[in-house]
């Protein structure tokens, strides 16, 4: 009976050996491991990831530099917009209190010139804003694209491990050279695009020169 009792109990070994000898083997063949084991795939790595931290410094830079830009040109608008308000008050307000209006009249030119080479002075240092703003997006959308060519060389040379080939190189420039045909092809539809803030100026301004001469011929 006690027999018959011990040869119900069945013990089934776990083989933590052979669990272990496949995770061993798993690590020795996982690409990470592969390029730790070669010097050649491991001092790539370290090159690009080196790379790959000052793309991205140089982009963070440029982000930085592009939103001074633009704090700079609103500034210059609103400078635009509060000078000719205050320009044309005051030459209402004289207008109104002369008492000699025809001599005024003959001299609407002066005030005309004034606010036309203001605001082409304004207008002028907007565009030359504008110019370096699209400058620096050009040369960000460039370090983009660049940094993503990078990334997915990295990403290759993680996951092929020591079977990635070494004289492979990021495609930097033909992305640049796509980007720039797609621009020349499209070229008068984006500078109009990118410079409409220094078009509108220019209608602004061209539009109150003849405002001074109604002010101080046409009020009563």
């Amino acid at each position: 009976m006690a027999e018959s009792k011990d040869a119900h109990i069945v013990e089934i070994p776990v083989d933590e050996e052979h669990q272990q000898r496949k995770s061993v083997s798993a690590m020795q063949h996982h690409p990470l491991t592969e390029i730790s084991e070669s010097p050649g795939h491991i001092l790539l790595l370290k090159l690009w990831q080196r790379e790959e931290d000052l793309f991205g410094r140089r982009i963070a830079i440029k982000e930085t530099r592009m939103d001074t830009i633009r704090r700079e040109i609103f500034q210059l608008c609103c400078f635009f917009f509060v000078f000719h308000g205050f320009f044309l008050t005051i030459l209402f307000m004289s207008s109104v209190n002369s008492s000699e209006e025809r001599t005024i009249c003959r001299k609407w030119w002066v005030p005309s010139t004034l606010s036309a080479v203001t605001s082409n002075v304004i207008v002028a240092l907007v565009q030359m804003k504008l110019c370096r703003y699209w400058k620096v997006f050009r040369q960000l959308a460039g370090e983009r694209s660049d940094n993503r060519a990078l990334t997915r060389c990295i990403q290759e040379l993680r996951m092929k491990g020591a079977s990635f080939d070494l004289s492979k190189e990021p495609p930097y420039n033909g992305r640049r050279m796509k980007s720039s045909s797609v621009q020349v092809k499209w070229k008068p539809l984006t500078w109009c695009s990118q410079y409409l803030i220094s078009l509108c100026l220019l209608c602004f301004a061209a539009l109150l020169f003849p405002t001074c001469k109604f002010i101080l011929c046409g009020v009563s």
